[in-house]
């Protein structure tokens, strides 16, 4: 596969109903290539839905995407399934199947998408375990399995066909924080040694800083900012120093508009 020239990531203008409810809101940014960019921001920002629409399930109200030079929008089905096949995504609960080893896992996508033989197979999905320090688990179940493995084990099935695009949804969730430093350190060295481009939606703010070439805040789908670590941390805004600092929010409630809720009048409008 040949690397893509340019940015990796440009999504311009993205807008985004969920019914009348305006979920995404002019939603702009860039990702150039070996970047790792971090999406973050609280509950009901817009971050799982942004994620939803960067892996090709979610058609915008308006506005563009395109990911390794291509525009979403104007894919056909046979060529967005191929779009996926170039990027590799680790779901925040693992996803993996539990009626299947971790190496069955590991080599589902090589067995789904290419014509190789079991021994070629079995060498390709046992090297990306050793990449994220699994070696010689490939035979257990995920039952048998702590937090921290599944979500390696996870990894390597995400990158087992060396995507140039790989996104990351909470990679930390759930895990202690010696495990969750471990994941970190492991996000990196793929950065480095496999010439990633990596994508991780999370709220786990110790993460996001040690990890981040550039932080994207998003607040109620807007963009309330990208920049570096330091210009997040530094940056005044009140919204994004309750969210750095944990301060719950005030919010104002619109009488007229409570109201309509409750009777159900805006569904008239």
């Amino acid at each position: 596969m040949s690397e893509t020239t340019g940015p990796i990531i440009e999504v311009d203008k993205l807008v985004t109903y969920f019914g009348k409810r305006r979920i995404l809101d002019q939603v702009d940014f860039v990702v150039e290539p070996g970047e790792i960019r971090v999406i973050m921001g609280g509950s009901g920002s817009g971050k799982s839905t942004l994620l939803r629409h960067l892996l090709g399930l979610l058609t915008p109200a308006s506005g563009t995407i395109r990911i390794l030079g291509r525009d979403l929008n104007k894919l056909s089905a046979l060529e967005l399934l191929q779009f996926k096949r170039e990027m590799g995504v680790s779901f925040q609960g693992g996803a993996l199947f539990t009626s299947m080893s971790v190496g069955e896992n590991v080599a589902l996508p090589l067995r789904e998408h290419f014509k190789l033989d079991e021994n070629t197979i079995r060498i390709m999905s046992r090297l990306k375990l050793e990449v994220v320090n699994l070696g010689g688990f490939q035979d257990l179940m995920p039952s048998q399995l702590s937090g921290g493995m599944i979500k390696r084990a996870a990894l390597a099935r995400a990158i087992v066909m060396d995507p140039q695009l790989l996104f990351f949804d909470e990679p930390s969730a759930g895990l202690d924080p010696v495990v969750s430093a471990e994941l970190d350190e492991l996000i990196l060295k793929l950065r480095d040694a496999m010439r990633m481009t990596i994508v991780v939606v999370t709220h786990e703010l110790d993460s996001a800083f040690k990890i981040a070439d550039k932080i994207t805040v998003l607040d109620q789908g807007k963009v309330m900012l990208t920049g570096t670590v330091d210009e997040v941390k530094s940056n005044p805004n009140q919204r994004i120093q309750d969210l750095l600092n944990r301060r719950p929010r005030h919010v104002e409630v619109n009488v007229d508009e409570y109201l309509a809720r409750l009777t159900g009048s805006d569904e008239d409008r």
